[in-house]
């Protein structure tokens, strides 16, 4: 940046000014021309005050804060708007999106996360998104609810690239009920708590000390044992994680919880790719193209998705594409987890693991075509199309 981002903020009544500042960057990149009280007010002080940067700070779901949202984007779409909300999201996240913002963050925060979310979103209204030092690919695997299979694929995938030859890690982001040590038959002697708790800088050869091996060679960072140690696990942190695991790896494949939590946005938001994983019942379907929608929502390249579905239906008229890849039920693929293992080492020859090993396949090219992190579309179409 050559000069500082000019910011108006923008406070709902009732919403706690001593959070908003606390959160709020106070170092010279991040110029506050403003901090208005009402959302009302707020309106009459952006036509008067020149800024590049709107922050609107709301308590959850909030209709004045939606329609703040909307009037700005349409009034100068080349200026991002983000959201520092309080409270639980309630399904807010998905309206603010569509209303038009381009980044949210859950209070409380810290403040360079803050800042690293400001500076983001004006960096991708300028197109300076994805121009940065190449790194290794990063998938995310996720999916709408619970028990669709998301660790038994992210678990499949790693040990299929890492048959072919590639370094590959997984990163169990399941803080609370992650099973991605206990698929693969490994114990959590050191977990991403103890990396949090650890202290100091972040690099390649520290996180590299607290990642367990797997007979196939993959490397996994397994979630904590507890699950009252996932509040120790900031997005910021995750970040930094990811920056030194994708510096040692070829591939680093992240494992989500259900839902677009904060830390499922913030690693969206850092990967180059995404893999979504349906049951094809109507109800996972149903969810799952909720998810889709979400995504594009948010601007995510929908040409970076890639779907797959366990067991086979007719399932264009629910979701509006087809799977890529589809995984055949399989009664080995539980005995298999229960051992410890993935169907691609236990029954090789299987149907399920062969479409397992065409979904390495479709991402075996990228370490060598594919380094930079994904790019993202203007969200000014992606309402257009929602």
């Amino acid at each position: 940046m050559t000069r500082p981002i000019k910011t108006l903020i923008a406070v709902e009544a009732g919403v706690d000014h001593d959070e908003v500042s606390t959160a709020l960057p106070a170092d010279a990149q991040i110029e506050i021309v403003g901090m208005v009280d009402g959302l009302e007010e707020s309106w009459t002080t952006m036509q008067e005050t020149p800024m590049d940067l709107l922050v609107v700070a709301c308590g959850g779901d909030s209709d004045r804060a939606l329609f703040l949202i909307d009037g700005a984007v349409k009034q100068r779409p080349e200026r991002p708007v983000v959201v520092l909300y309080t409270g639980t999201p309630n399904g807010f996240v998905r309206r603010a999106f569509e209303a038009g913002a381009d980044d949210i963050v859950n209070l409380p925060e810290s403040p360079d996360r803050v800042r690293f979310t400001l500076e983001k979103a004006v960096a991708r209204k300028h197109g300076a998104m994805g121009t940065g030092v190449a790194t290794s690919p990063m998938i995310c695997v996720l999916g709408p609810k619970g028990g669709t299979g998301k660790t038994l694929t992210a678990c499949n995938l790693a040990v299929g690239l890492a048959s072919q030859g590639h370094r590959v890690a997984i990163v169990d982001l399941d803080l609370q009920f992650g099973d991605v040590g206990l698929s693969l038959g490994l114990s959590p002697e050191r977990t991403i708590y103890d990396l949090a708790k650890s202290g100091g800088t972040l690099d390649s050869e520290k996180v590299d000390g607290y990642l367990a091996t797997h007979r196939s060679g993959v490397h996994v960072l397994m979630a904590p044992s507890r699950p009252d140690h996932a509040s120790a696990i900031s997005t910021q942190f995750l970040r930094d994680v990811y920056a030194a695991v994708r510096a040692s790896h070829d591939y680093v494949i992240v494992d989500t919880p259900p839902g677009f939590t904060p830390e499922v946005i913030a690693s969206i938001d850092t990967s180059t790719h995404l893999c979504m994983v349906a049951m094809l019942d109507s109800l996972s379907l149903k969810n799952t193209k909720l998810g889709l929608e979400t995504l594009e929502l948010m601007g995510y390249d929908q040409g970076r998705i890639t779907f797959v579905g366990i067991t086979q239906v007719d399932i264009l008229e629910i979701v509006g594409r087809q799977a890529d890849v589809t995984v055949p039920s399989d009664r080995d693929i539980p005995k298999s987890v229960n051992q410890g293992q993935t169907i691609v080492e236990a029954k090789p020859r299987s149907n399920a693991a062969q479409a397992y090993r065409r979904l390495a396949a479709m991402y075996a090219p990228l370490a060598v075509s594919d380094p930079t992190p994904r790019r993202w579309r203007g969200r000014r179409k992606a309402r257009k199309a929602a």
